[in-house]
């Protein structure tokens, strides 16, 4: 049975950015977010793997390189958790930069499509008040 948190990551297949990065990038902002808690088990590797239908092992270098940063911990029987002390506080400028690369592409794809900063920023907030 997969665990309803391996259905918290995504990939972009289009993106340049390698799957393993999307997915560091995207725990760190769950943690950030406080989606993921100090102590909270990580989904296992196989379980993300197969809810993204990616190589496992695309998977345990993400959580390998998240756990030597100290974001992640291996606890015997249980697998990955976060860590109970974060190596960086949270702060709204940590959250803010965390989603800084994020728009920095949909910055980069709005002027590729020509569409002026208003009209962005109008699509962006309403997206923001439509997503849960």
């Amino acid at each position: 049975m997969t665990s309803p948190l391996a259905h918290l990551f995504s990939i972009a297949t289009g993106s340049s950015e390698p799957i393993y990065r999307q997915l560091v990038d995207q725990a760190r902002r769950l943690i950030a977010g406080g989606q993921l808690a100090p102590g909270d088990a990580m989904p296992s590797v196989r379980e993300v793997a197969l809810a993204l239908a990616v190589n496992p092992m695309t998977v345990s270098k993400a959580w390998g390189l998240l756990e030597t940063e100290g974001v992640l911990t291996r606890r015997r029987g249980l697998g990955m958790t976060v860590a109970e002390a974060p190596p960086s506080g949270h702060s709204l400028a940590q959250r803010a930069q965390l989603l800084r690369p994020t728009l920095e592409r949909a910055a980069l794809e709005a002027r590729q499509l020509e569409l002026d900063p208003a009209t962005v920023l109008a699509l962006f907030t309403q997206i923001m008040k439509d997503t849960p």
